[in-house]
C-alpha cells in the first residue's frame, strides 16, 4: 500500500519566503555605524515606543506589580521545570582527561559564554515562555551577563509578563526594543551592554534573517522558520484529542504546518471533518492564523503501518511530534528525526511549549535531521587541551615531523624538529616524508 494523501498541502513555508535580506543587511550596517542614536532611530519607527530603552530597577518593580499572583505562581512553576531539566543537561557534560601514552595528556573542558542575548517575542502573542526558556537554560549554563531583548509596545512597554520571567529567570539586563534593531543592539554591544557571544530565541522572519546575517561573528542558536508539528496516531486515538492538538499548533501562525500521520484511515476522516469546527471556536486572530494554516499548509497521510509512519515522520524531521499509539518504547527507539518528542496522550505540545520543563525554541522545516533544539549546551563550548612530558612527545613529534613533510607543510615539521633536537640531542631520527 502506498502513502494516502487526504489532505496535501498548497503551501510550503518556502512559497512564503520574503525577500527580506537586503531591508535587514541595511538596519544591521546603518546601526552598527550609527550606533546607539540610530537603533533608537529603528526602535522609534518600529516599535512606536519612546521609554527607556534598557529598564531600570524601577521600571521592573512597576512592571511585576502589574503580573496577577497567579500567573507569577505559573511562571515560576515554569521556571523551576526548565532550570531543572537545564541542570541535568548540564550534568551530561563534564571536564575529562585522558592519558594518550605514559605522559602524554589530552582533556576536554566546558566553558560557558560570557555573554548572551535572548530575544523574546512580543508581538502578535506575548511569549512568556521564551523568556523562561532562553533566560533559564543561559543563566543554568553559567553565561556571566544575559540580555533579555523583547519589543515594547506603544505607550505600553514590554509585557509585563515577561518583564518578570526575564528578571526571575536571571537576565542582568532587559533590552524594551524589537526585530534587527534589538539582534543588532546585543550583537554591537549598544547602550552599554556587553557584545553578546550568542544569540537565541525565536522571532520574525527578520529575526531570523538578521540572526543568519550576523552567524559567524556570533554564534546563534539557529535559524528558524515557522513552527511546525508532526502527530503519529493509530486507531487507539483519540480523535477529538489529535484534532484539538493540531489546531492548537496551527494557531501558532498562517504559515505553521500542521501534519497527521496515520496507520488508521477512519480516523484520519474524522480528524479532517473535526478541525474546522474546532478552529471556528477559536478567538478571532487565533482563527484567522489557524485557519489559514490547516488550509494551505496541513497534511493528512495515511500509511501502511507503524514502520512506514515512522519513515513518513523521520523524512518530515518535524519540530514537534506526538506520538498516540500503541507500544510507545517502541516509537521513542524508532524515531531519530525530531526536535521535541512527546509519547502518548497523556502529554502534549503544548506542555512542551510553556511548562514541562523541556525547551521550546527547536529546530524547523526540517533542521531536525541534523540538529537539536535549544539546551545548556548550547551556552557552551566544548575545547581541548593537552599537555606531555618530554619524553612521551618524542613519538608524536616523530610522526607529526613526517606526516607534516608528506603534506608539504614543512613549517609545521620544523615545529617537531626543534623540540627533538632540544630534549633529545645525542638521538638521530629519520624525519623524512619516507622515513
Amino acid at each position: 500500500m502506498t502513502r494516502e494523501y487526504l489532505k496535501k498541502a498548497t503551501l510550503t513555508a518556502a512559497s512564503d519566503a520574503t525577500e527580506v535580506h537586503a531591508t535587514v543587511q541595511k538596519i544591521l550596517a546603518d546601526i552598527e555605524t550609527g550606533g546607539d542614536a540610530k537603533a533608537l532611530e529603528y526602535a522609534a519607527k518600529f516599535d512606536g515606543y519612546k521609554g527607556n530603552v534598557l529598564l531600570t530597577s524601577q521600571d521592573i518593580e512597576a512592571s511585576i506589580a502589574l503580573v496577577p499572583e497567579k500567573l507569577k505562581t505559573d511562571i515560576r512553576f515554569a521556571h523551576e521545570n526548565v532550570r531543572r531539566f537545564a541542570q541535568m543537561q548540564k550534568g551530561t557534560v563534564a571536564d575529562v582527561e585522558m592519558e594518550m601514552s605514559p605522559g602524554f595528556i589530552t582533556g576536554q573542558k566546558a566553558i560557558p559564554v560570557d555573554a548572551a542575548g535572548c530575544y523574546v517575542p512580543g508581538g502578535r502573542y506575548s511569549h512568556i515562555a521564551s523568556a523562561i526558556m532562553t533566560v533559564t537554560t543561559a543563566k543554568v549554563a553559567g553565561c556571566k551577563h544575559i540580555t533579555a531583548c523583547s519589543p515594547p509596545r506603544p505607550q505600553i512597554g514590554i509585557a509585563p509578563a515577561i518583564v518578570y520571567a526575564a528578571h526571575i529567570c536571571g537576565a542582568d539586563k532587559i533590552l524594551a526594543m524589537g526585530g534587527v534593531q534589538g539582534v543588532a543592539a546585543m550583537t554591537f554591544g549598544l547602550f552599554d551592554l556587553p557584545k553578546a557571544n550568542i544569540l537565541v530565541g525565536p522571532g520574525n522572519q527578520f529575526v531570523a534573517e538578521a540572526k543568519r546575517i550576523l552567524f559567524g561573528r556570533v554564534g546563534i542558536d539557529m535559524i528558524a522558520g515557522p513552527t511546525d508539528s508532526l502527530i503519529l496516531a493509530d486507531k487507539t486515538a483519540d480523535a477529538h484529542i489529535v484534532a484539538t492538538d493540531l489546531v492548537s499548533q496551527a494557531e501558532h501562525g498562517y504559515n505553521s504546518p500542521v501534519w497527521l500521520v496515520t496507520d488508521d484511515h477512519a480516523l484520519a476522516v474524522k480528524v479532517i471533518e473535526m478541525v474546522p469546527h474546532l478552529i471556528d471556536d477559536l478567538p478571532e486572530l487565533n482563527r484567522e492564523n489557524a485557519f489559514a494554516a490547516w488550509r494551505d499548509y496541513a497534511e493528512v497521510i495515511v500509511c501502511a503501518d507503524r514502520e512506514d509512519m515512522a519513515t513518513c515522520s523521520d523524512e518530515y524531521a518535524p519540530e514537534h511530534l506526538t506520538v498516540q499509539a500503541e507500544d510507545l518504547d517502541w516509537w521513542l527507539d524508532r524515531l531519530t528525526c525530531f526536535g521535541s518528542l512527546f509519547l502518548g496522550e497523556e502529554t502534549t505540545v503544548a506542555y512542551g511549549d510553556k511548562a514541562s520543563g523541556t525547551n521550546h525554541v527547536l529546530p524547523t522545516s526540517g533542521a531536525a535531521g541534523y540538529t537539536g533544539g535549544l539546551s545548556v549546551h548550547k551556552y557552551m563550548k566544548i575545547v581541548t587541551w593537552q599537555r606531555s612530558t618530554r619524553d612521551a612527545s618524542k613519538p608524536v613529534a616523530e610522526a607529526t615531523a613526517r606526516i607534516s613533510r608528506l603534506e608539504g607543510m614543512e613549517g609545521h615539521a620544523r615545529a617537531a624538529d626543534v623540540r627533538l633536537a632540544k630534549y633529545f640531542p645525542d638521538e638521530t631520527f629519520d624525519l623524512s616524508a619516507n622515513g
